[in-house]
């Protein structure tokens, strides 16, 4: 009976102490399940992956995490049309100085740490496209400084951070469309804040109402050649039409590309869609557009813009006539930023400049046409004050010559006060004149050069007739008149001849 009970607990002792001998065991290969189930397994170039020098390409796999002890030469890592639903922190133990791809597309993606581009700073191309993504945080690209392309398109994503894309200095394409954005991204493209590098983005098929469309018409060409914002959920208005008008004219891409993806939504219940170039034709009957002449005036100063659809392209002008600009040119001067100041403009500055801008890749023409008028911009006010000072003189002439009329002093002999010497009937001269006889040699003129004795004499129309309009200026008689026994006073010859006028009559 003792040598049972002695078997029986040295055989518990023995469970006992071979439990405690397993259970480290057993912990570790939990810790390993749990490490494979977040951290993956480690890399395979012969199962799971191909690797191929620096490029490791591990696509459709069902991979659910990243496969760890990823070499450090990686350059390339393709992990797309997988099933990693969250990339962590510690996703890469490794720093990966030298990856510069790194595909995640199609996996289910729902989560991104912050800290999870930390080892991979060198990234240019990053697809995260096509995933679960819901929103993105402050800051979360921060360490992608050197990151040229970003893929976020048919996601789930309906909030964006304003800092999210702060970071990337280096940013030139941003693809956000198919996703839930409501609120266009302007702060990447207004020029304060904007990515001096970025060159196109996309937010088109997204649930966008508003767009700023009068900051959005004034951003350079070359920005608006890749801004993609068709199909929204935008109204139509003419706002609308002309700024979509205009890139169409100016053919840039992201407007001739999808003309008919280009659509709006009319008011009304049904929410009918219209194509933005329409709205001209059918609905809102808008103004057409068209791209209009550079107007001025003369003496004004004039700065033609060679909008280009690429940044930083060389840039040379022309001047009407298909004559080149010479470096120092009278009125005309190309800027640093490649446009063309002209002025003062004078009328034969008229006709066509043309700017020819060249890079490795791309050449572009582009023609300004200009219309000087032969008048100032203020001609419409100098032609008023013309007006003005040519009526306020003929009112001053006309007040004169009131004045002249009956204000001046005068000095005929039939004015009153003037003690003028009735002569009898019959001593007349037949003329319409002022005869100033100075016979009396002896008596001095009075003061103002005139003469004390003047006699005038107006011809009554009976005496006109008989005269018939002759003039006896030595005062010889007719043969008409010798009844008369009285004898008449010869003129001089140099008497001068006047009815109260200064126009003056020798007889």
């Amino acid at each position: 009976m003792m040598g049972g009970s002695l078997w029986i607990s040295t055989e518990a002792a023995f469970r006992r102490r071979s439990f405690i001998a397993v259970l480290p065991l057993v912990l570790l290969l939990s810790a390993a399940r749990v490490r494979a189930q977040f951290m993956g397994n480690s890399l395979d170039c012969h199962k799971t992956c191909v690797c191929a020098s620096n490029i490791i390409s591990c696509p459709n796999k069902n991979l659910t995490n990243v496969p760890i002890s990823l070499p450090q030469y990686t350059a390339v890592l393709d992990l797309s049309f997988n099933s990693i639903t969250r990339l962590r922190a510690e996703w890469t133990s490794n720093k990966l100085s030298k990856l510069h791809t790194l595909l995640l597309s199609n996996n289910n993606l729902n989560f991104l740490s912050s800290e999870a581009f930390v080892y991979v700073t060198k990234l240019r191309y990053l697809d995260l496209s096509s995933n679960h993504l819901r929103m993105l945080d402050e800051n979360i690209f921060e360490p992608l400084e050197h990151l040229e392309v970003l893929l976020l398109y048919n996601n789930r994503i309906s909030q964006i951070d304003r800092t999210a894309f702060s970071s990337l200095l280096s940013l030139q394409k941003l693809y956000l469309s198919h996703n839930q954005i409501s609120r266009f991204p302007m702060e990447l493209v207004k020029e304060r804040s904007r990515l001096e590098t970025l060159r196109l983005l996309d937010v088109s098929s997204n649930r966008i109402k508003a767009l700023p469309l009068h900051e959005i018409q004034a951003l350079p060409a070359w920005i608006k050649n890749g801004l993609y914002f068709h199909n929204n959920s935008l109204p139509c208005n003419c706002d609308l039409y002309e700024v979509v008008a205009r890139w169409y004219l100016k053919e840039l891409s992201s407007a001739t590309d999808f003309k008919l993806s280009h659509t709006c939504l009319l008011p009304g219940p049904q929410k009918e869609k219209m194509a933005i170039m329409d709205l001209d034709k059918v609905y809102l009957n808008c103004t057409e557009v068209r791209i209009t002449d550079e107007i001025a005036y003369l003496e004004q100063f004039l700065v033609l813009d060679c909008d280009t659809r690429q940044k930083d392209m060389m840039k040379n002008w022309t001047l009407p006539g298909n004559i080149p600009l010479p470096p120092a040119h009278k009125t005309a001067e190309m800027r640093k930023d490649g446009s063309l100041q002209i002025g003062p403009l004078k009328a034969e500055d008229s006709g066509v400049y043309t700017c020819y801008a060249t890079s490795d890749s791309f050449n572009e023409t582009l023609y300004v046409t200009v219309v000087v008028f032969n008048t100032t911009s203020s001609g419409g006010l100098e032609n008023l004050k013309t007006a003005y000072t040519t009526l306020v003189a003929c009112l001053i002439s006309v007040v004169m010559v009131i004045i002249y009329l009956y204000f001046t002093p005068c000095r005929c002999a039939c004015c009153p006060d003037q003690g003028l010497e009735k002569n009898e009937p019959g001593d007349s001269l037949h003329s319409s004149t002022v005869s100033i006889s100075h016979e009396e040699t002896g008596q001095e003129r009075v003061e103002g050069g005139g003469f004390p004795y003047r006699h005038v004499a107006f011809l009554e129309p009976k005496d006109q007739l008989e005269q018939n309009g002759r003039l006896n200026p030595i005062g010889e008689e007719d043969e008409e008149w010798q009844g008369d026994n009285r004898e008449r006073r010869r003129s001089d010859a140099e008497s001068v001849s006047s009815v109260c006028s200064d126009t003056p009559m020798v007889v």
